[in-house]
């Protein structure tokens, strides 16, 4: 059944209360009144003949057939934005988008893309960077390459390349240990995984001297920022911090490393890839591998 005068303003004004699940939200986004967004959203289910939220006493949650139209919509969306991207340039070009959480974005991935951008000039890589939470249908992203154990709802996983955690920290502080133990006199950096130290020291066969203490960070990256500042040890991963370590501002007083996840990239097991999402995770995998 072919559906009459089905308006963009309507799909677009369900597409970002489905990502928002709430009017008001979607109203600022598109810079409309939320009665206005009401109103759209009404009429496409009118149109539709079929509810595609239910109105809860605080936001929106999707219906059945909500959630399978707005997949469909967040692609043409896509398409849409590929295409005006192309016209705006003038050329040809396959726009890609990349979430990367900083770590992998800095420590490896932005120092190669250079490479990809030479052998496939037709296609446009943009990266955004998160500190492993990231919602790849509200970023409207083709990929988000994540940290941990390649489980996540939803997504489709594939493993890029292990990075196991161990102690770093500037050559000042290395020297005020005498062994592992020693490690938990001094501050010690954390992620929001607040457990990897206490694993670390498991993985050690270590007794730390002294509780485990010190500041939580979102980011690895701050995290590390800190370390250089001699204000701690971080648990991080060497192997995205090679520059440093090689620079002698960093360095890794123990050999012991504790494999708490690797780097995958993912994206959204309904979504299909176009062929220039596919090329680049083409590249990445074996660059990675």
């Amino acid at each position: 059944m072919a559906h009459a005068r089905i308006n963009l303003g309507a799909l677009k004004a369900f597409e970002a209360a489905a990502r928002a699940l709430s009017l008001t939200r979607a109203a600022d986004e598109l810079n409309v009144t939320q009665a206005a967004v009401s109103h759209q959203v009404r009429l496409l289910e009118n149109q539709l003949g079929v509810e595609l939220f239910r109105r809860l006493p605080r936001g929106l949650a999707l219906t059945d057939e909500g959630l399978s139209l707005l997949p469909a919509i967040q692609e043409a969306f896509d398409r849409i934005d590929n295409a005006l991207d192309r016209v705006g340039d003038g050329l040809a070009r396959d726009v890609v988008h990349v979430g990367a959480v900083g770590t992998f974005a800095s420590g490896w991935l932005l120092p190669r893309l250079a490479e990809f951008a030479r052998t496939h000039p037709a296609v446009d890589v943009r990266v955004s960077t998160h500190n492993n939470r990231v919602d790849p249908a509200a970023e409207g992203l083709d990929y988000a390459i994540r940290y941990g154990r390649g489980a996540w709802p939803g997504m489709e996983s594939r493993f890029l390349m292990h990075a196991p955690l161990a102690p770093l920290c500037t050559p000042a502080l290395a020297a005020q240990l005498r062994d592992a133990a020693d490690l938990a006199r001094l501050p010690l950096l954390r992620s929001y995984f607040v457990d990897d130290w206490r694993l670390w020291f498991e993985a050690a066969q270590v007794v730390p001297r002294g509780p485990i203490n010190g500041p939580i960070f979102d980011s690895s990256l701050t995290m590390v920022q800190c370390a250089l500042q001699g204000l701690g040890i971080a648990l991080a991963p060497p192997s995205m911090f090679e520059r440093e370590l090689a620079e002698g501002r960093l360095v890794q007083p123990f050999a012991t490393a504790l494999d708490a996840g690797g780097y995958w990239l993912t994206r959204l097991a309904l979504k299909p890839a176009g062929e220039g999402a596919a090329a680049f995770a083409a590249w990445l995998e074996t660059a990675a591998g």
